[in-house]
């Protein structure tokens, strides 16, 4: 005969879990806090409080240097904050995710290894070696792109800006981790917005009123006229041109940028005679306009640099690059 079992013969487990009628449950998992929201978004904070204060002192030191115009009107200017700001907050998650992140779990496993409680120090020390592995990983795959090495100082550089750059998210999220593994308030991300906006506040003080004084002073292109311009232009590696009084161009040397086949520019050497006209505006001469036939050379040059150092120069590669070739005026010194 087949025996049947009791209600009351269920396992104690099940009992409890499952109300009477109901099919039993898995017991609840408890979830530790470990604080990776709350270092995330401070890191995110502090990234972008760098980023701004960084780009407005840069733009105000811009400001008092040779520098290509700056977009003007309204809306423009909106729509490049709008713009900037957003691709800020896309970048610091990036970097949050691929660097700050690995301190942090670097410095922790390092400080259990050791047996000794986490501190701010073993973040500190962290920094320096995810921010070479990051060179290592990025600088490989820009130098595959490229199929070519970066000089050596190149990626010195780009350890030292990271070390630096990386340090400051870094110890604010793992404060942020600690206090809510310590099961304390986190208001870190809130206080590194506040603090940030104040410093940033604060930079843009300081930069208005040293310009708004006088000094510091806007940088204004030479006021130059057609004379000032004829003579002996250099790169400073060889390549010349001579701009003569009768408007004639005479070329040794001068790069000339061509389009290659992996759409990049190319210098290659010009050699040859030409002509050139100056290029004025409100009746200033504002550029150059250089013709050499024999190696199809046609570009308008830029005026540049002071009074006493004028420069030409005209951009390099796509719209927007940054990269200028530039010539400097030779001044013969008196015997």
């Amino acid at each position: 005969m087949t025996q049947q079992a009791e209600p009351d013969a269920m396992p104690a487990d099940d009992k409890h879990d499952a109300a009477p009628g109901e099919t039993p449950r898995a017991p609840k998992r408890v979830t530790h806090a470990d604080g990776f929201g709350a270092a995330f978004c401070a890191s995110m904070a502090a990234l972008c409080a760098e980023a701004a204060i960084g780009g407005t002192a840069a733009l105000l030191v811009m400001l008092s240097r040779d520098h290509d115009s700056l977009p003007s009107g309204i809306v423009v200017v909106a729509g490049l904050v709008v713009a900037v700001a957003l691709l800020a907050v896309l970048v610091s998650g990036f970097v949050t995710a691929v660097t700050v992140m690995p301190v942090l779990a670097l410095a922790r496993r390092v400080a259990r290894r050791a047996g000794r409680a986490e501190r701010w120090w073993w973040t500190l020390a962290a920094v320096p070696l995810v921010a070479a592995a990051a060179v290592v990983v990025f600088g490989g795959v820009a130098a595959l792109g490229s199929l070519s090495l970066a000089p050596p100082p190149a990626y010195l550089l780009w350890w030292g800006a990271l070390t630096v750059g990386l340090s400051p998210a870094s110890l604010v999220a793992g404060a942020a981790s600690r206090r809510v593994r310590d099961g304390r308030p986190v208001r870190m991300a809130r206080r590194v917005v506040r603090d940030g906006l104040l410093a940033w506040l604060a930079v843009g003080a300081l930069g208005a009123g040293a310009y708004g004084t006088g000094l510091v002073k806007v940088y204004e292109p030479p006021r130059l006229e057609k004379a000032d311009l004829v003579g002996v232009w250099s790169d400073g590696h060889g390549g010349e041109v001579e701009l003569t009084s009768t408007g004639t161009a005479v070329a040794k040397g001068l790069d000339n940028y061509v389009w290659d086949g992996m759409g990049h520019a190319q210098p290659k050497d010009c050699d040859g005679s030409g002509k050139w006209v100056p290029v004025k505006r409100e009746g200033s001469v504002e550029g150059v306009s250089l013709t050499i036939g024999s190696c199809e050379l046609a570009r308008t040059w830029s005026v540049g640099g002071t009074g006493k150092e004028p420069r030409i120069s005209h951009e390099v590669g796509k719209p927007g690059s940054g990269k200028h070739y530039t010539l400097a005026k030779v001044v013969a010194h008196k015997k």
